[in-house]
C-alpha cells in the first residue's frame, strides 16, 4: 500500500504518472542606485521589457486558443491589460524616477503589493487576478534578469507536475505528456485550478508533506478526494487507471446530451446556466449547453479601463450578451467593488476591513453616479433580451427598496429621453451574507429570485479568508453550516414562489447536485465546461429521493462526514 498525502481536490479525474518538479528560478534582485543621468535608460529599458512580454504574452494566448479553447485563452487579455495599466506598469516608472533605484527591484515591491492587494480580495473573480499579476511579474523579472525559466514543452510522457505554486501561463503551456498536478499552494478559483479542469487534468492544491518526493518518484493523483498516493502498490494502479479509463468513457457519453435538458427521472425540471465574466465568455457557455448566464460579473469593465465606463460602454457589453441569448435568462449583477480594491482613476478609501467593508450595494449607495450610469445602461440593454438585475451582497430590506426606486426613477428618464426600455425586468438579490440567509423569509417578498452565493456565503459563515492558504482547508462549502443556510434560503424562496439559484463553486460540483436539488434550488450556475456533468447528474436523479438524501445531509456535523454519506450514498445506488 502506497502513502496516502491528504491535499485539496480542485480539478477531478484520477491519473498515475511520475513526478516532475517545475523548477521555478530563485532570483536574487539587489537594489541598485542610478544617478539622474540613469533613470532615463532604466525606464527605458523597462518599456523594452513590457514590449518583449506584450510580443510572449500574444503568442502564448493564441497557442491557448489554439490548444486548448477561446475561453481559456482570455486569461492573459488580463495580462496584456495589466502591462497597460498605469496602475502597475506607470507606477514601476515613477517610482524608478522617484526614487531612482534599479527597475527590477521596484518591479517585484509593486507586484507583491498588487498581488497580495487582490489575494485579499472578497470576490472570487478578482481575488483570482492575484496569479495573474504574479505571473506578469515573473515574466517582466525574467526579461529583466535574462534569466530562462522552466520549458514545460520538454516534459516526458505520464508526468504529474509538483510545484510550490503554479501561474496561469506555466499551466496553459503544460502539453500532452502531463496527466495531474501537485502544489503546494493555490486557489481553487485560481486561473490555474480553472485551466486544468478545462483541460481535464487531475489537480491537487494544498500538498505540503513533499520533502521526500523526488523527480521520478511515482504517484497516484486523485483529484475527486483531494489526495496524492506515494508509491502505489501494483493493484492500486489497476485500479486507478481502470477508474481513469470509467471516467473518459462517461465523459463523452455527459458530452453527448450536453444541449439537452437537466429533468429529474421524476419530471421536476432544474435551470443548468453559466457564469461569465465578459461578453467574451458566450460563445462556450452557448456551445456547452448553457440556458442562460446566472452570473454575468460586470467587474471587467471597471478594472479593464483607466475611467469609469461610460452608460454607452456598458450598454453595448451587456446588449451583446443579452442579444447572444435571446429569450434565455441573464442575470447581471451590479457592480460588486470596494475599499479592498483601488481602481487607478478613482482615491478609495483605506478599510482595516475591507471585506466587511463599503463594498458592492453599499459602495453602490455611497457612490449614486456610479450607480445610476449602470443601472441605466442595464434598463437600456434590457430591451434587447431577457434581462434579470442581481444585487450584491444585500443584508436589508431597504438596500432593497432603494434600487427599486432608482430604477423607477431611471426608467422614467430614459423614457422621456426617447430611450427604449424593457417592460419588466425581475430584481434579486445575492444570498452571500448569512444575515441574509437568516432574514430570507423576511426579503423574499421584496424580489423576484434568490441567487446563493456559495463562496461569500462559506467566507462569512466560516469565517475562513478563502485566499488564506494556511486554513485552505477549513474552506468547503459542503459544510453543513452552509448547506442549512442555503436550505433556509430555500424554503423562504418556496413559500414566496420565487427561484432560487446558486451560482457559487458550489453549483459546479456534481457530486452536491442531488443534494442542493433536494434543498429546493432551481437552478444552478457554474463554468461553461462543468454543465454537462451536472446536468448528467441531475437527470439520474428522483426530486423525491433527493429531498430525502438533503435531510440525511443536513444532519451530518461535519464536512468529513458530508462527504463519506455522499460517497456511500453513491455507492448504494
Amino acid at each position: 500500500m502506497g502513502r496516502v498525502i491528504t491535499g485539496i481536490g480542485a480539478s477531478a479525474g484520477v491519473a498515475v504518472g511520475k513526478i516532475l518538479w517545475w523548477k521555478k528560478v530563485v532570483r536574487n534582485i539587489p537594489q541598485a542606485q542610478l544617478s539622474t543621468e540613469q533613470v532615463d535608460l532604466e525606464i527605458a529599458r523597462f518599456g523594452e521589457a513590457v514590449s518583449a512580454a506584450e510580443e510572449q504574452i500574444r503568442t502564448l494566448k493564441s497557442e491557448t486558443e489554439r490548444r486548448i479553447g477561446k475561453k481559456e485563452a482570455a486569461v492573459f487579455e488580463a495580462h496584456l491589460a495589466f502591462l497597460r495599466d498605469p496602475a502597475y506598469v506607470g507606477e514601476v516608472k515613477d517610482r524608478v524616477a522617484k526614487e531612482q533605484v534599479n527597475a527590477e527591484h521596484v518591479l517585484e515591491n509593486v507586484t507583491t503589493e498588487m498581488h497580495d492587494m487582490l489575494r485579499a480580495l472578497p470576490d472570487e473573480y478578482l481575488s483570482a487576478r492575484a496569479d495573474d499579476i504574479r505571473d506578469v511579474g515573473d515574466r517582466l523579472l525574467g526579461i529583466l534578469t535574462g534569466q530562462e525559466p522552466f520549458n514545460p514543452l520538454l516534459t516526458p510522457p505520464q508526468t504529474v507536475v509538483m510545484a510550490e505554486e503554479l501561474t496561469p501561463s506555466e499551466t496553459a503551456q503544460l502539453n500532452d505528456n502531463v496527466v495531474a498536478m501537485v502544489t503546494q499552494r493555490g486557489s481553487k478559483t485560481g486561473h490555474a485550478a480553472i485551466i486544468a479542469r478545462t483541460m481535464g487534468i487531475p489537480m491537487v492544491l494544498g500538498v505540503t508533506e513533499v520533502d521526500d518526493l523526488s523527480d521520478g518518484t511515482t504517484v497516484i493523483v486523485d483529484g475527486d478526494a483531494g489526495v496524492i498516493t506515494v508509491h502505489p502498490s501494483a493493484d492500486e494502479v489497476t485500479a486507478a487507471r481502470q477508474r481513469a479509463e470509467e471516467q473518459a468513457k462517461h465523459m463523452e457519453q455527459v458530452m453527448a446530451n450536453v444541449k439537452e435538458p437537466a429533468v429529474t427521472r421524476d419530471g421536476k425540471r432544474i435551470d443548468v446556466f453559466a457564469n461569465i465574466g465578459s461578453p467574451k465568455d458566450v460563445a462556450a457557455a452557448l456551445n456547452y449547453g448553457a440556458e442562460g448566464i446566472g452570473l454575468f460579473r460586470t467587474e471587467f469593465l471597471y478594472q479593464e479601463n483607466d475611467h469609469w465606463p461610460t452608460e454607452d460602454e456598458q450598454f453595448e457589453a451587456y446588449k451583446a450578451v443579452l442579444s447572444a441569448f435571446g429569450e434565455k435568462p441573464v442575470i447581471i449583477r451590479t457592480l460588486d467593488i470596494g475599499g479592498d480594491k483601488k481602481l487607478p482613476y478613482f482615491d478609495m478609501p483605506q478599510e482595516d476591513n475591507p471585506f466587511l467593508g463599503e463594498r458592492a450595494i453599499r459602495f453602490c449607495k455611497a457612490n449614486p453616479e456610479v450607480f445610476r450610469t449602470q443601472l441605466r445602461a442595464l434598463l437600456r440593454a434590457g430591451a434587447f433580451g431577457n434581462l434579470w438585475i442581481l444585487l450584491p451582497m444585500v443584508e436589508n430590506i431597504d438596500e432593497i427598496e432603494d434600487t427599486k426606486s432608482r430604477l423607477a426613477q431611471y426608467r422614467l428618464e430614459l423614457t422621456a429621453e426617447g430611450q427604449t426600455v424593457a417592460n419588466k425586468i425581475p430584481v434579486g438579490i445575492m444570498v452571500e451574507i448569512p444575515a441574509a440567509a437568516i432574514m430570507a423569509d423576511a426579503l423574499a417578498p421584496h424580489v423576484d429570485f434568490f441567487s446563493v452565493g456559495t463562496n461569500d456565503l462559506t467566507q462569512y459563515s466560516l469565517a475562513v479568508d478563502r485566499g488564506n492558504e494556511r486554513i485552505a482547508h477549513l474552506y468547503d462549502a459542503a459544510h453543513p453550516a452552509v448547506l442549512r443556510l442555503i436550505g433556509m434560503t430555500c424554503k423562504a424562496a418556496a413559500k414566496a414562489n420565487i427561484p432560487v439559484g446558486v451560482c457559487g463553486e458550489l453549483a459546479g460540483d456534481a457530486r452536491l447536485a442531488e443534494v442542493l436539488v433536494g434543498l429546493g434550488v432551481t437552478e444552478l450556475s457554474m463554468s461553461a465546461k462543468q454543465i454537462a456533468g451536472v446536468k448528467a447528474k441531475v437527470r439520474t436523479t428522483s426530486a423525491d429521493s433527493a429531498a430525502k438524501t438533503a435531510n440525511k445531509v443536513l444532519a451530518q456535523e461535519s464536512i468529513e462526514q458530508v462527504y463519506s454519506f455522499l460517497k456511500h450514498h453513491v455507492e448504494s445506488k
